[in-house]
């Protein structure tokens, strides 16, 4: 809450209360005049009653529904005593982001309220009704002109630029200017995000320009600088190097692009969706954690900042922005906080980074839109979720994206959202998931059959699929192969392939496949064993480069085409070899995983896997026992 919006007159109030939604009335100012209700603008009640030690109360509401003179308005705070005829004072703004520099590090709640700042000033067990600056307004950042005296600004163009961790934070011009402005006056020096450092002028109207600026939340910052011609959106083109091969492989997401992880309890989702944020390539990360069990929330604040970063060489939390919003805090509030975390991460898009935002979980989202339209008494869709439940879904995804900047910079930024959904019982046909799979391009679909068998990651590769090749073929064309979308499409079908052949073999037991069968499935197990399952505390095999995976996948590929030495494979004894010979060579190749990259231990473990290939029908007991001693020693 700013000053300028405590001096402010009552201009509504209570009529009627609900749980967290409550129904307010215009009244008559001193002059007569009514001010005007607008939908998501923020109003603040005034309860009646204060609290022990004589405060005041402020809580934050946002209008919903407008209705004569009346709107119904969701508070983000508990409603206990509030009364009929409680006083309402409307600010006139909507619900908003402060942008600036010192965001990054930070862990905010839904509305943007340092937790931390909160702890310290009011205890582990926040009050209701208070608000603080979401930025430090006392501390000093050194700011660097880029403009003079008489240039030419639009909305978004770069006026300077203040260092922040490890970046450049670029300070630019309100996203909400409109037309061509003048730079009456800019200086340069160490200032608080309080104070004036320039001036723009446009046809007389004068505006004062701080290290900070507002943007309401459910406004994307893109859609503005497009519409000026301040940016243009591209294709992402590009795909999103996450060092995990299941997904760079078999299921690339693009850089600018959306993904989403479904999953039941217990499959992965949290480690998984921490990993990529932390090997991903992107400069800045955002963790939007909605509706989240708090000890997942506070395993992730927690680790975060012990986590070092092998990016920047400080910590993960140096480069992210964590939006902390519990199940166990109040519904509207968990709403609103994937709006206030993509915001944040459109605004480091607009200076030209590349920002991964994880939202965790898009499911409880979509339960709180659920109980607010409930309240509402709206028409119900399926399973009571709202009917434009597809469209919020779609809304918010599409916010992500690839944004080429027309301010003379020359930049790109890229925003990628990667969402996590938690379905009952692990049904991927409820409506949250099924809303969520008509947008997204890559679907990563963990199983808890997976999870129960310790196979990391648990996503399940027969149900998983990207739609991005077709725009990511060129790039994998240039860098990795011409032939490379060729060679993934080939390794899928081998899974799919032996997948058939083991359902068969679980009905008719192993004497009733061919000997060809029986190889086809051994190799598609090696392939899974080897290859999409990476063990995620291991120190090496935890991160895997592509120049890495590409000298893997290529091993692989060997094993694959490889045809095993002449056994009488259709005996029982036959097949019991061949299952030696293959279970030998993923315990090797799941070695050469855990081993540096281009150590002796990796060359002597490549050179092994060759070998056994190589070796002709009569060797193979030879090459086993001597491969088998070396391990042991």
């Amino acid at each position: 809450m700013t000053e300028s919006v405590s001096q402010l007159p009552v201009s509504a109030r209570i009529v009627a209360v609900q749980d967290d939604l409550v129904t307010i009335e215009r009244v008559a100012l001193a002059d007569g005049s009514k001010k005007p209700l607008m939908k998501n603008e923020v109003v603040y009640i005034l309860p009646s009653r204060k609290t022990a030690d004589g405060r005041q109360e402020w809580l934050k509401t946002e209008i919903l529904r407008v209705n004569g003179e009346r709107a119904d308005a969701q508070v983000y705070e508990s409603t206990g005593g509030v009364g009929v005829g409680d006083p309402v004072i409307q600010s006139g703004e909507m619900l908003s982001a402060e942008l600036g520099p010192g965001l990054l590090g930070m862990v905010y709640d839904g509305l943007q309220n340092p937790l931390e700042s909160l702890a310290v000033s009011y205890g582990t067990f926040l009050p209701r009704g208070v608000e603080m600056a979401a930025l430090d307004e006392e501390k000093h950042w050194p700011f660097k002109a880029l403009m003079k005296e008489g240039d030419e600004v639009h909305a978004g163009d770069r006026l300077g630029t203040v260092a922040e961790s490890h970046f450049e934070h670029a300070v630019m011009a309100p996203f909400d200017l409109h037309g061509s402005w003048t730079v009456d006056w800019i200086m340069q020096g160490s200032f608080t995000v309080r104070d004036a450092v320039a001036q723009l002028s446009c046809n007389g109207e004068t505006r004062q320009i701080q290290l900070r600026q507002r943007w309401p939340i459910r406004q994307p910052v893109s859609r503005a600088l497009v519409q000026q011609q301040r940016a243009s959106r591209e294709y992402p083109q590009t795909p999103l190097t996450t060092t995990l091969r299941l997904v760079d492989t078999f299921f690339p997401i693009a850089k600018g692009g959306m993904g989403c992880i479904p999953g039941p309890f217990g499959a992965g989702k949290t480690v998984l969706q921490g990993l990529i944020a932390r090997y991903s390539d992107v400069d800045i990360v955002i963790v939007v954690a909605c509706g989240e069990r708090a000890g997942e929330v506070v395993e992730t604040i927690k680790e975060f900042p012990e986590m070092s970063d092998p990016k920047t060489g400080g910590t993960l939390m140096d480069r992210t922005i964590i939006i902390c919003n519990t199940s166990s805090m109040p519904v509207a509030a968990r709403e609103t906080s994937i709006y206030m975390g993509m915001t944040l991460a459109e605004y480091y898009q607009a200076m030209g980074y590349d920002v991964l935002l994880i939202a965790d979980s898009t499911s409880r989202w979509a339960q709180a839109m659920r109980e607010t339209s409930g309240r509402l008494e709206e028409i119900p869709g399926e399973e009571a979720f709202p009917a434009y439940l597809d469209s919020s879904i779609k809304n918010v995804y599409e916010r992500a994206g690839v944004i080429q900047r027309q301010d003379g910079s020359g930049k790109t930024g890229t925003l990628t959202m990667i969402g996590t959904v938690s379905p009952a019982g692990g049904n991927f046909e409820e409506p949250v998931t099924q809303s969520t799979l008509s947008t997204v391009k890559t679907f990563l679909g963990l199983s808890s059959e997976r999870a129960y068998k310790r196979f990391y990651p648990a996503v399940d590769p027969l149900i998983s699929w990207s739609r991005y090749f077709p725009q990511l073929a060129d790039w994998f064309s240039k860098n990795l192969d011409s032939n490379w979308v060729n060679r993934v499409k080939a390794l899928r079908e081998l899974l799919e392939k032996g997948e058939e052949i083991n359902r068969m073999m679980q009905v008719t037991g192993e004497e009733g496949v061919t000997a060809s069968d029986f190889i086809v499935s051994q190799k598609a197990q090696l392939l899974d064993m080897v290859y999409l399952q990476q063990d995620a505390f291991d120190a090496v095999d935890v991160s895997v480069p592509m120049e890495r995976q590409q000298a893997l996948l290529k091993l692989v590929e060997q094993v694959i085409q490889h045809t095993p030495a002449d056994h009488p494979a259709e005996t029982d004894g036959g097949k019991s070899a061949l299952r030696d010979f293959y279970t030998r060579l993923t315990g090797k190749l799941k070695n050469l995983n855990y081993a540096a990259w281009q150590s002796g231990d990796y060359l002597r473990l490549e050179q092994e896997v060759i070998t056994m290939l190589a070796a002709p029908a009569d060797a193979d007991d030879t090459v086993a026992t001597q491969t088998t001693e070396e391990d042991a020693g």
